[in-house]
């Protein structure tokens, strides 16, 4: 039996990158997925049209995380098309990098609630379904920079760090329902967000890296799978660093 077999998950931001690669490592563990996209439609379904090639069931919504009530009538999308819900991964994001000096309220705004407010918003929304099976799994993605903070991203670092205290906080309050919260926090990952890196930009930040690379999207794919299966059903609370030792 495979590790995720007969469950079902929300994906949000599912369409791309470290998303797209945390849908097609839940696929090959037999998980079910319902993954959102905002903008990129024809990917979206694309990518839902592969997962359902593996044999698992998928579908994707335009959801945009950032409102609450979009993110409600997504859990109510996918309670109705899937008949569950076990897993929730809250990974949409976007950056909007600057030097606090150079930032507007607008750029620090929309970043904070894309990626703090879409936390709560599904998180929130999803509860009740959780609390009616007395079990769950959230997975909430930040980044390093959301521990150690990082010049030029006070507004990505401040969500980041927000989606930490948020999820323990969430750990606390539904542990004795059994319903888990965990947190991905990961570092340098090669992806199209990056390829507009310089090479000298991208050997530096190597280099910083005991293990000498970037990590790959399925690197963070796998560990979703791990904390959405019941091989981490005693832990809750965890930050799970996928860096490569970069923090070490």
């Amino acid at each position: 039996m495979k590790l995720l077999e007969s469950k079902v998950a929300i994906v949000t931001g599912g369409s791309r990158g470290i998303g797209k690669a945390i849908c097609q490592s839940f696929a090959e563990n037999g998980c079910d997925i319902a993954l959102t996209y905002n903008n990129s439609k024809e990917s979206a379904e694309n990518l839902a049209d592969d997962l359902n090639k593996m044999g698992v069931k998928a579908k994707a919504y335009k959801s945009d995380a950032s409102s609450f009530d979009d993110s409600s009538k997504l859990v109510d999308d996918v309670i109705s098309d899937f008949g569950k819900i076990d897993v929730l991964v809250n990974n949409a994001g976007i950056k909007k990098d600057n030097l606090l000096m150079r930032m507007d309220k607008e750029d620090f705004d929309t970043v904070i609630n894309t990626n703090l407010s879409s936390v709560f918003n599904l998180t929130k929304s999803s509860i009740r379904t959780f609390l009616k099976q007395r079990s769950g799994s959230i997975i909430n993605i930040s980044s390093v920079v959301g521990v150690k903070g990082n010049a030029g991203q006070s507004n990505y670092s401040a969500s980041k760090a927000g989606i930490i205290g948020f999820s323990k906080s969430i750990a606390l309050e539904l542990g004795s329902r059994n319903i888990r919260s965990n947190v991905i926090a990961p570092g340098f990952i090669e992806t199209d967000m990056t390829d507009s890196l310089s090479e000298d930009v991208i050997n530096s930040w190597k280099e910083n890296i005991p293990l000498k690379r970037g990590g790959n999207p399925s690197d963070v794919g796998n560990a979703c799978v791990f904390l959405a299966s019941d091989l981490s059903s005693y832990i809750t609370g965890q930050v799970l660093h996928v860096d490569g030792g970069m923090l070490t």
